[in-house]
């Protein structure tokens, strides 16, 4: 006799999973929300961001990639960004040259990476500011930033483990993505939105970018 497998259980799971997912992450980013309102750092951050000279972005893992999308973010309105991307750019290129006028905004979540610890307390001691974006204020780093945004309070972490029987568990606390890509943009918005020439800059390289036929409609 021929046993078939059970294809009926599979797709009500991950309709079951989807759903319990959703519901997570519904609840993180409300709760982001309303921290986000409250906490005067984002404000801190983005006026120590706009007032300086030089701006350098450092991230770590999953983190490179939100440091990515804040430096993205920073270029189209700010000169003088620099993602630290360990090839192109390499910690050393940006130790050997700071300034009081530098400021270091530097992604670490948990668990937090030695290399991008090792690279912002050397920008520090060298005399630049430091702005730290964490999941958790026992991040190393914390105590030498001159501005950290601690996102969240530890109980709206995200769920990372989930049982055979879809039982979802906080062992594993994660930051929020979404959460995360919120406090990005309000910083990236409220960075530019003082800064002189800000709006000068933005036009003209969308000007550019649509001479250059950078995109496609």
């Amino acid at each position: 006799m021929t046993v078939r497998p059970d294809t009926s259980r599979a797709p009500r799971s991950a309709t079951i999973l989807k759903s319990r997912l959703i519901d997570a992450h519904r609840q993180e980013f409300e709760a982001g929300l309303e921290w986000a309102l409250t906490d005067p750092m984002v404000e801190a951050a983005a006026a120590r961001i706009t007032g300086a000279r030089r701006r350098f972005v450092l991230g770590a893992a999953t983190s490179f990639t939100y440091a990515s999308l804040l430096a993205a973010k920073l270029s189209n309105s700010l000169a003088q960004v620099t993602l630290v991307d360990g090839t192109i750019v390499r910690p050393l290129d940006i130790l050997s040259d700071v300034r009081a006028s530098d400021v270091m905004i530097v992604l670490s979540f948990r668990r937090f990476r030695g290399y991008t610890i090792d690279t912002a307390l050397p920008f520090v001691d060298a005399g630049g500011s430091l702005v730290l974006i964490t999941d958790s204020d026992t991040n190393p780093l914390a105590s030498r930033a001159t501005e950290v945004i601690v996102i969240g309070p530890d109980d709206t972490a995200g769920y990372a483990h989930v049982d055979e029987d879809l039982s979802m568990h906080p062992e594993t606390p994660e930051v929020s993505p979404p959460v995360v890509a919120m406090v990005i943009d309000l910083l990236a918005t409220l960075s530019t939105a003082s800064a002189k020439g800000a709006n000068r800059r933005f036009a003209e390289r969308q000007r550019l970018a649509s001479e250059l036929g950078l995109y496609r409609d």
